[in-house]
């Protein structure tokens, strides 16, 4: 299939322009395909096997002039270059078998529809100005997020191997004119003590029932399970693809899910209601290719009272107090044989957290590299969840927030207190003090001139036609040209 859709678009590309008309209307109206106002669309670019249409430009253009984004150049020039070189990291990464998990695509939409409601202030806001409910939202950029991340890991690997010694971050600044020293932007270190409100189990067994119920309509043949999955699924991205979420390895699954999609063996039958950390699903198997799996789910989410919520953040207030006033709260005490004389942040830690990531780390957030390219832990405020931030944002360096409710990665609601344990206010880098900061200018540098080289040498080695019209571009990278 992908062969005669690289023959297909070679034959395209060889007759630029490329007129994409409805043909409903080109018979109806006896247009005249050389007629440029008759044009729908128009194949611009051909990368490898991949096309480039002058909609995709337009698209790029209209995203970029919406979130304030400038480009180098030309922007005709610009944007589909762009594009043009993403095709060719996305290209190398399915070479490479790079893999993006559905967990981490959700996370980063998420984390990128929070961004947006912060910015914009309501939900409700965010679907007016936009046009669309979150769920169509979320589906929309599922895609477009997936390449990105994609491409992100891709340079990631292309450049793991490269370093630097201290003698060269040393001679690479020795000489630099004051005003090219970089600035280092204000970082906070911060501690979390977080909880997940219970969810009443009226709750769950609601969810529960509904699910076997869908479950029984499928088996008595009342509605497919494609069908219920595009009606009722909270997934919204494999909800418009009824349910399918492609072939999967397992690593591409949270460990309950892929338990029971790997042990499925007939298509016909429903798996029994599973519980992730993203709710409750069912799952069909659709067919197994060696070590992949292509299967169906339907997952509902069950929803935190208002009440819970309450409880909680009662709950956590409560333990906030006892650490600003160094008491080992009540309920605590009979666990001790001699009672310490202190409490601290990071014993209510060890006591109250939830959070597995930073529980172990004594509630220290550490950044993630494939969002930020940064592993550290320290963060830039507009790196934070934009509840937190504003919490943050408020605090002195050891002072203890109120508790607050938050939304984390998997758009949960938790309940949340903190600590500004270190905030570092924005200065010209300096060698002694931020090493660190001015040894990632370096590596960066080198990265840029390293992935550079890699894809003037994959233009080379790869298929490229562009229309007539932009062969007298300046464009950033040689050999698009030819």
């Amino acid at each position: 299939m992908k062969m005669i859709k690289g023959l297909l678009l070679l034959t395209l590309a060889l007759f630029f322009p490329v007129l994409l008309v409805a043909q409903e209307e080109a018979d109806s109206a006896g247009l005249n395909i050389t007629n440029p106002a008759s044009i729908v669309d128009e194949v611009i670019w051909v990368v490898g096997d991949e096309a480039i249409l002058k909609s995709d430009v337009e698209q790029m253009r209209l995203q970029a002039a919406a979130e304030g984004i400038r480009f180098n150049g030309d922007p005709d020039c610009s944007i589909p270059e762009q594009i043009a070189v993403q095709k060719l990291f996305l290209h190398q990464a399915a070479i490479d078998s790079i893999e993006v998990t559905e967990a981490e695509i959700t996370q980063n939409i998420d984390w990128q529809i929070n961004n947006w409601i912060d910015m914009i202030g309501s939900r409700e806001k965010l679907e007016e100005y936009k046009k669309q409910t979150i769920s169509q939202l979320r589906a929309e950029l599922h895609d477009d997020m997936r390449d990105r991340q994609m491409v992100q890991k891709m340079r990631m690997k292309l450049v793991e191997d490269i370093n630097v010694t201290p003698a060269e971050v040393r001679k690479y600044f020795k000489d630099m004119p004051q005003d090219s020293i970089p600035f280092v932007p204000t970082e906070v270190e911060v501690q979390i003590i977080t909880q997940q409100p219970r969810i009443e189990i009226e709750e769950i067994n609601r969810i529960k029932d509904q699910l076997r119920e869908y479950t029984d309509r499928i088996t008595r043949g009342d509605a497919s399970f494609q069908t219920l999955a595009r009606l009722y699924s909270e997934d919204p991205v494999s909800a418009r693809n009824g349910g399918e979420l492609g072939y999967t390895g397992r690593t591409g699954f949270v460990p309950e899910f892929a338990a029971v999609a790997f042990n499925l063996t007939d298509p016909k039958k429903i798996s029994k209601v599973v519980e992730t950390e993203y709710g409750f699903h069912i799952i069909q198997l659709i067919d197994k290719r060696g070590d992949k799996v292509n299967c169906r789910h339907i997952l509902l989410k069950p929803q935190v009272s208002d009440e819970s919520i309450k409880t909680v953040l009662e709950r956590l207030d409560s333990v906030a107090a006892n650490i600003r006033a160094d008491q080992v709260p009540e309920n605590l005490r009979k666990q001790f044989i001699t009672v310490p004389d202190h409490f601290s942040f990071e014993d209510a830690v060890s006591f109250f957290s939830d959070d597995k990531k930073t529980r172990s780390n004594k509630g220290l957030m550490a950044t993630s590299p494939e969002r930020t390219g940064r592993n550290t832990s320290k963060f830039r405020m507009q790196e934070l969840p934009p509840d937190l931030a504003r919490v943050v944002d408020t605090l002195k360096v050891g002072q203890v927030s109120r508790a607050f409710p938050m939304v984390n990665d998997q758009g949960k609601t938790v309940c949340v207190v903190a600590k500004l344990k270190s905030r570092s206010e924005g200065h010209k880098a300096d060698i002694t003090e931020d090493f660190q900061v001015m040894k990632d200018v370096v590596l960066d540098k080198r990265r840029e001139e390293m992935l550079h080289q890699w894809v003037v040498d994959k233009i080379k080695s790869t298929y490229v036609r562009l229309n007539d019209n932009y062969r007298d571009c300046k464009f950033e990278y040689q050999g698009w040209v030819r």
